[in-house]
């Protein structure tokens, strides 16, 4: 053991060693060379004082070791969820990518560290390690899927301005499908549309199956027979979409105010209690209820630009229109 300066703290009631019997004592520790740390003046229990940063004896109060590097985290967690959200050890996992994010990823660009663009040779080199960090990424057929279908997923998502625990439900459902082997016969993108379709509905968030189609390579009706299958053999629990979910981004992408927005859930909730909702499009009754809402509050809107908002007729906007204003209290359109 090196020498160190010892200073005392918290000294114990008891008779102090000799020079030579401290010696002895380091002496003898020294030659048994054990990992446990114990006391060089009582070889008695020495515990971390992680407030002062000293490694102190419990017995006699003897400061082996001052000044010690703490190397945990600098913030505090309460649970084990903070701690794994505040640990920077690195990027945390997740099921968006193939290898949930464990394998290192090389940026597409030539560049270092600056910005500067690197030489011939550098770039060379970093085309050679990226063809290769690509073959080693995937070791099999499976993975190869999921990595197309989270791809898939990902790009959907985004196209339809889907957060990201949406993104996260739509992996996990489509890793399910894949590892009960619900793919053969199926197309990757059929079954990844579907996931998206049915993690959108189950998040609060839904789309219509329109907007679902018109990001997507599959046709509406293959991505219908393909959410159908998928939910009834993974036994999904999706609720049917309620139309005022529908409203806000409807209100927002028309522009109009609060009240606009709240007098139409008004009016889709009259609905429900009168039963008029049932058997209807949740889609059509919503974008009927901002179109009245907005002629209710005297705010300036069309049928036309409610049609593009909601991706559906001015026809059936009118149908639905005609519904909920003779559901609101007697009145009549």
């Amino acid at each position: 053991m090196s020498e160190k300066t010892h200073t005392r703290r918290r000294p114990a009631g008891r008779d102090r060693r000799t020079a030579h019997e401290r010696t002895q004592e380091d002496e003898e520790e020294t030659e048994q060379g054990g990992d446990e740390l114990v006391c060089p003046e009582c070889s008695g229990n020495v515990i971390q004082d992680e407030e002062h940063g000293e490694t102190v004896c419990e017995e006699c109060g003897l400061v082996v070791e001052e000044d010690s590097v703490d190397r945990g985290p600098e913030w505090r967690a309460f649970d084990a969820a903070e701690k794994d959200q505040k640990s920077r050890v690195g990027a945390p996992t997740t099921n968006t990518m193939h290898d949930k994010g464990l394998s290192t990823n090389i940026d597409w660009r030539d560049q270092d560290a600056y910005g500067r663009s690197l030489g011939a040779r550098q770039r060379q080199k970093m085309r050679r390690l990226r063809k290769w960090n690509e073959r080693f990424r995937t070791r099999d057929s499976k993975e190869r899927n999921l990595k197309q279908a989270l791809g898939e997923i990902d790009r959907m998502a985004s196209a339809l301005g889907l957060p990201d625990n949406v993104r996260e439900t739509a992996s996990v459902i489509y890793r399910r499908a894949l590892d009960e082997d619900l793919l053969p016969g199926r197309s990757i993108e059929g079954v990844s549309t579907a996931c998206v379709y049915a993690a959108a509905r189950m998040a609060g968030v839904p789309r219509s199956l329109d907007e679902i189609s018109d990001v997507s390579r599959v046709s509406k009706d293959e991505v219908a027979r393909t959410y159908r299958y998928v939910v009834r053999e993974l036994k999904l629990e999706v609720k049917p979409a309620d139309p005022e979910q529908y409203v806000p981004r409807f209100a927002s992408s028309l522009e109009l105010s609060e009240e606009s927005e709240m007098r139409a859930k008004q009016l889709l909730k009259n609905a429900k209690e009168k039963g008029v909702h049932s058997g209807k499009s949740p889609v059509g009754l919503a974008a009927a209820a901002v179109y009245a809402a907005a002629l209710l509050t005297n705010e300036k809107t069309t049928q036309a630009a409610v049609s593009e908002v909601a991706d559906i007729s001015e026809v059936t906007i009118r149908n639905r229109y005609h519904e909920l204003l003779e559901a609101e209290d007697g009145l009549i359109a």
